[in-house]
């Protein structure tokens, strides 16, 4: 505020006189991974689950052949259910249902769904099953759409007749009652013994009403958000848990039941129905591009039992025949072998693929780099029309990061992938970073990043990110949040761009905030310069730190001979002055404390224990038994904000340091493979020195790192043309707490056209998940001058048309947007 408690005034200039730095045309796009039920049960249109017997051990400890099925016995009927192998339908479909009725009034079984069936009166559902007559007369089925007691019929149809060789029969019921929480039943009508499988209830009103097609609400939310692409399947789990898991492209185009479904890296299970073909069909039918990710020929470097191991040599030259299959799948004549494929699942014409992921996260060891650059340069040799995109590891910093880079540039690699799950302090401070990338080099594409929480904090943050992100959209190719979606009762992951249970879909604020920013993209960032803007307010140095002591998710401990040097006066090593954050903690021997709570992490805390900003933090520490080992928390400056050393986490396999803002970590250093044993003594000490923190584990240097920091950028501005219309475009991402009032003076642009405005306001601790969000864009018209941007918002200006920006010397002005004196609006 000035003397006078005006505000002070804060000026955007934007040179509409200059043409411009080309922008991406596919900046900002969507990514689905099928995490936390997003295919399956989700996206995926299916509403029998395990529709063909193939869940097991492998998807869920407790899961097998007929999970979620059940032996129906009604009406004085008889008969048992079992699973067998033996001819199967398809080799890669080895399992089917054998049912067999012993009364003329046939026994069936039933079908719970994905947490029921929704079904709504009106609507009619392709009902199909693949059977073989194994005995007997049961040569007739009945299918029906029932109430979950099973006492209400709301839709019928017969299926037959069964002969003794596998026949798919198919009907369609006309369901007369809406209910969100159905069931699906199936039952002989005669005696005799039948084998099923593909058992499938699908609704003919899919998005855009394809078969074997997509969820319409949930596809259509996807839709709305305009995405100029759209990566699959992952993620993580392209690259799978372990070789057998890879997902293989080629095993998901064909007939349903030719399919190879496999368990899911996400520990549930994939029918693979929505497979390859689906995605790219989705993408045409929502106008994104396609945008694969096919596994580098090597798995995941955290497989269980196996970390990252390569395809072996002896089956490289096949692997790479099946990625360029996958081009000429997409791309080639429908007279071509891959190409025939495409045009008899239906669609003869190219679907045009230009760009393709080759590996996600993956360590950048030599095995990774060999498998890669074969990949790579069988695709540079036979398809220079696609645009190849490599990886930078699981982070975005550190040593597969840095060598990710360098083998990128070495190998020619046009655009690399690096994820960015941060805290929004982190996006703030960061908005920067793409400002001195090598123009020469690769191009950069985020291909996940999140802001770890859906509140209003968060969603601001990502406007801003995304604000720097288009400044720098020569270089920063594409961009997509992640993860996509997430079921109630099912979510793995947070946060999450979409929330959805049957029948709801609730968009988040975070899902707001990209629609706002993909409705209004523009193909060239015009020169912005800010004057007078709005900072954070310089926090107070605070003179004492707390320090924190617990243990990880489902873990007990026992601590003592806890030091600190030098020690602030009211701070005792006494356990007896630490206040109890979580968990439960009991005296331990004389002057020690022990956590026994199960469940999540437990937190002990010292206020004010040590004088900043340098000093040295040390405890023994014994893990008597649990899941992960301990943390060691200390530079705390206010309740959700320090540093903090997690020991034996990532369920005890890793050690490393972390940054705590408001509540929310992000990592510091590298994670150093390391657990915790359990019954064994740890001398653990932490030297802090401003800035710099060291690790000693034993008395061996662990961890030797910088809490780097820089201003964030609470402001952030960015102008674009778009070209096909002329409009000119501002964002503004405001994080600060207060109003900034603006006055518009558009110059170069046809007569006073005014601006069409958006704007997300939202309080910063205002959360959004399974529910509507607590605020929604609002869309009204600024005919004035003055234009308040207020606190903790997002805020879109476009002009309507008419902008006669590089035309000569007439339409060489500025576009000023800023803040004046009342007396002049």
């Amino acid at each position: 505020m000035s003397t006078s408690g005006r505000p002070v005034e804060t000026v955007v200039e934007v040179d509409t006189r200059s043409l411009g730095t080309p922008i991406s045309p596919d900046l900002f796009g969507a990514f689905f991974e099928d995490l936390n039920y997003a295919a399956d049960g989700g996206l995926y249109a299916e509403l029998v689950q395990n529709r063909s017997f193939e869940y097991g051990l492998a998807d869920h400890p407790d899961w097998h052949a007929l999970t979620a099925w059940e032996l129906l016995e009604r009406n004085g009927a008889a008969g048992w259910l079992t699973v067998s192998t033996d001819d199967p339908l398809h080799p890669a479909n080895p399992h089917y249902a054998v049912l067999t009725s012993t009364t003329f009034a046939g026994a069936g079984l039933r079908n719970e769904g994905f947490d029921g069936i929704p079904v709504r009166a009106g609507e009619t559902y392709d009902v199909s099953v693949f059977a073989r007559l194994a005995d007997g007369t049961a040569d007739r089925m009945m299918a029906r759409i029932e109430s979950r007691d099973g006492e209400h019929v709301y839709g019928q149809a017969r299926l037959g007749p069964i002969h003794g060789s596998w026949k798919r029969c198919a009907a369609v019921i006309t369901c007369a009652v809406t209910d969100p929480d159905a069931r699906f039943a199936l039952t002989t009508l005669g005696t005799g013994t039948v084998h099923l499988d593909l058992v499938s209830l699908f609704p003919q009103a899919t998005f855009k009403g394809r078969p074997n097609g997509l969820r319409a609400d949930l596809a259509q939310a996807i839709a709305d958000l305009k995405p100029k692409f759209l990566r699959f399947p992952g993620g993580c789990l392209a690259h799978g848990q372990g070789l057998g898991n890879m997902y293989r492209w080629s095993e998901t185009v064909g007939p349903l039941h030719e399919r190879r479904q496999q368990s899911n890296i996400w520990h549930y299970h994939q029918s693979m129905g929505l497979g390859y073909y689906e995605y790219f069909q989705f993408c045409e039918d929502i106008g994104a591009k396609p945008l694969p990710v096919v596994p580098a020929a090597v798995c995941c470097q955290n497989s269980e039992g196996t970390g990252q191991v390569g395809l072996p040599d002896e089956e490289m030259p096949a692997y790479i025949a099946e990625v360029l299959a996958l081009v000429e799948w997409a791309n080639g004549p429908a007279d071509s072998h891959w190409g025939a494929v495409r045009a008899a699942a239906g669609h003869p014409e190219p679907f045009g693929l230009e760009y393709l992921g080759v590996g996600n996260e993956d360590a950048l060891t030599d095995t990774f780099r060999d498998r890669f650059s074969r990949i790579h340069d069988a695709l540079h040799e036979h398809h220079l029309e696609i645009t190849v995109i490599g990886t930078l590891g699981p982070s975005t910093f550190g040593e597969d990061w840095e060598k990710g880079w360098a083998f990128a540039r070495e190998r020619s690699v046009p655009v690399v992938d690096e994820h960015a799950y941060k805290s929004p302090r982190w996006l703030l401070e960061n908005t920067r970073r793409f400002d001195t990338m090598d123009r020469e080099g690769p191009h950069l594409y985020i291909g996940e990043y999140g802001s770890r929480r859906n509140n209003g904090r968060s969603a601001i943050a990502e406007a801003a990110y995304m604000i720097a992100m288009e400044r720098n959209g020569d270089v920063v190719r594409l961009a997509s949040y992640a993860p996509l979606l997430a079921k109630r009762d099912h979510t793995q992951w947070l946060p999450d761009l979409i929330y959805f249970d049957n029948t709801h879909v609730w968009p988040t604020l975070n899902y707001h905030v990209q629609h706002m920013h993909s409705l209004n993209s523009g193909d060239a960032a015009l020169p912005v310069t800010v004057t007078g803007t709005p900072q954070e307010p310089t926090a107070p140095e605070s003179p004492r730190h707390t320090l924190h002591i617990g243990t990880g998710a489902d873990t007990r401990a026992e601590f003592t001979d806890v030091s600190s040097s030098p020690l602030s006066g009211s701070a005792t090593r006494e356990f007896g002055n630490w206040q109890a954050e979580s968990g439960i903690w009991e005296p331990f021997g004389q002057s020690g404390v022990r956590q026994t709570a199960s469940g999540t992490g437990a937190e002990l805390v010292l206020p004010d224990a040590v004088d900043g900003p340098s000093y040295t933090f040390s405890v023994r520490a014994r893990k008597t038994d649990g899941a992960e080992g301990f943390v060691l928390g200390f530079a705390g400056t206010s309740p959700g904000n320090r540093c903090q050393w997690t020991l034996g986490g990532w369920g005890n396999r890793s050690t490393w340091l972390q940054r705590v803002d408001d509540g929310i970590l992000d990592d510091l250093s590298e994670r150093v493979p390391a657990g915790v044993e359990t019954g064994r003594w740890y001398d653990l000490r932490v030297e802090v020195d401003g800035r710099r923190i060291r690790c000693f584990r034993d008395g061996e240097l662990v961890h030797d790192d910088e809490d780097v920091r820089s201003d964030p950028e609470v402001f952030a501005v960015s102008a674009v043309c778009d070209s096909a219309t002329g409009d000119v475009i501002v964002k503004i991402a405001n994080a600060t707490p207060d109003p900034v009032p603006v006055r518009l003076r558009p110059v170069g642009v046809d007569g006073d056209a005014g601006f069409a405005r958006t704007t997300l306001t939202v309080p910063p601790d205002a959360t959004s998940r399974f529910g509507p969000a607590p605020a929604v864009p609002v869309e009204d018209r600024l005919t004035g001058t003055v234009c308040e941007v207020p606190p903790h918002s997002f805020t879109v200006l476009r002009t309507r048309g008419g902008s006669t920006r590089g035309t000569g010397e007439e339409a060489g002005h500025s576009m000023r947007v800023g803040s004046e004196s009342a007396e002049q609006g």
